[in-house]
C-alpha cells in the first residue's frame, strides 16, 4: 500500500428539497385548504477517523464528495425524504484544514472522532406552513437552501510513541527492522526512506509501543529543503525522540555538530519539537571505523551532559539496554498505568 499523508478534496452538502404548493381536493371536504409539505434536508459530508485506515491514498484520486440532496415535499402534507450523508474515512491522526485559509477545522486524534465538513441545506417550507386566518390559500412555497461547499486539506500526522530521527543514512530503517516487524527499504544512499515507517515494539507481555522511522533531516529541513516539512510534522505527536548518530564515515568531533544541526531544525520548525525528551544512540558500532571512534564520541556527549547508548542493529549489541531506557522514559510519561 502506498503511503500518502496529504490530500486536498472538495466537499459539498446536499441541497435542501423544495417545498410543495398543493391544496386538498376531496369531494366532501369543501375549502380543503393548503396541504403542501416541506422539502427534506440535504445530507452532510462527515469525515471520520478510523484505525482501519493508514493512508490518504484513496482520497488522492477521489477528490469530489457530495452528499445527496433532500427530496421535494408533496401534497397531503408529506415531507420530502432527507438526503443520505456521505462518510469519508481517514486515518487516526488526520488534521482537517480549510484549503483556502489554512485554518485548522478539526484534529481527529482518536478512533471514531468525526467532523462535519459540509452541512446539508435545510428543506424549504411548503405552502401549508404559510396559512393564516387571514390568508387561507397561500400559493407559494420555499426553495430548499443550498448545502455548504468548501475545499479542505487533509494532513496525516502519525500517532507514534517514539520518533526515530537523525541525518540520512544513520541507520534508522535498519534499527526499526531489528526491534519491530516493520520491513522498510534499506540501502546505502541518502534518502533511501521516502515515507515514514511504523513498527510495533513488543517489549514484554504488557509493554508494547509504536515507533516511527522519520525520513532523514538535513540543514534547512524546516524550510522545505530535502524532504523538509513534509515529514517534520509526523514528529509532533510522538511522546519522545530517539536520535541516532553515525560516525562511521566522519571524525568524532562531527558527531556533536550533526546532533546540534538536527535539533536546530526541530527548533526552527516549531510545534515544540525541541522540548520533546530525547534518547541518543550511537549506531553501526559493529563497524571497525565506528569502534575506533566510539569512546571519543561518548566522551564528547558526556561532557555536554548527554548520555549515549552505543548499539548495533546488525549484531543486536546494546539493543536490550536501549529498549529498556525507552520503556522507562515512556513509563515515566504515563504511557502505561503503573
Amino acid at each position: 500500500m502506498k503511503f500518502i499523508d496529504e490530500a486536498k478534496i472538495f466537499v459539498k452538502g446536499g441541497d435542501g428539497g423544495r417545498g410543495c404548493v398543493s391544496f386538498r381536493r376531496e369531494k366532501y371536504v369543501p375549502r380543503g385548504g393548503p396541504d403542501g409539505g416541506d422539502g427534506g434536508n440535504g445530507g452532510d459530508v462527515v469525515i471520520r477517523a478510523s484505525r482501519g485506515h493508514h493512508t490518504l491514498l484513496d482520497l488522492k484520486f477521489n477528490q469530489h464528495h457530495a452528499a445527496e440532496r433532500g427530496s421535494h415535499g408533496s401534497g397531503n402534507n408529506r415531507t420530502g425524504r432527507s438526503g443520505q450523508d456521505v462518510e469519508i474515512l481517514v486515518p487516526v491522526g488526520t488534521v482537517v484544514r480549510d484549503a483556502e485559509t489554512g485554518e485548522v477545522l478539526a484534529d481527529l486524534a482518536a478512533d471514531g472522532e468525526e467532523y462535519i465538513a459540509a452541512r446539508g441545506g435545510i428543506g424549504g417550507r411548503g405552502n401549508a406552513r404559510f396559512a393564516t386566518p387571514t390568508r387561507r390559500a397561500p400559493r407559494h412555497a420555499e426553495d430548499g437552501r443550498p448545502g455548504e461547499e468548501r475545499r479542505v486539506l487533509l494532513e496525516l500526522k502519525l500517532l507514534a510513541d517514539v520518533g526515530i530521527i537523525g541525518l540520512p543514512n544513520v541507520g534508522k530503517s535498519t534499527l526499526i527492522s531489528r526491534i519491530s516487524a516493520a520491513r522498510p527499504k534499506i540501502a546505502d544512499y541518502p534518502f533511501t526512506t521516502l515515507v515514514p515507517n511504523l513498527g510495533v515494539v513488543r517489549y514484554s507481555d504488557d509493554r508494547s509501543f509504536v515507533v516511527a522511522d522519520i525520513p532523514g533531516l538535513i540543514e534547512g529541513a524546516h524550510a522545505g529543503t530535502g524532504l523538509g516539512t513534509r515529514f517534520l510534522r509526523h514528529i509532533e505527536r510522538t511522546t519522545l525522540l530517539l536520535h541516532l548518530i553515525d560516525v562511521s564515515r566522519e571524525p568524532p568531533a562531527k558527531a556533536w555538530k550533526n546532533f546540534e544541526a538536527v535539533n536546530r531544525e526541530l527548533a526552527l520548525y516549531g510545534a515544540r519539537l525541541k522540548e520533546k525528551p530525547q534518547i541518543v544512540a550511537l549506531t553501526k558500532t559493529d563497524l571497525p571505523a565506528t569502534a575506533e571512534k566510539m569512546q571519543k564520541v561518548i566522551d564528547i556527549f558526556r561532557k555536554k551532559g548527554v548520555k549515549m547508548f552505543p548499539v548495533s542493529a546488525v549484531t543486536g549489541g546494546g539493543i536490550k539496554a536501549l529498549l529498556a531506557e525507552l520503556v522507562k522514559k515512556l513509563e515515566d510519561r504515563g504511557l502505561w498505568s503503573k
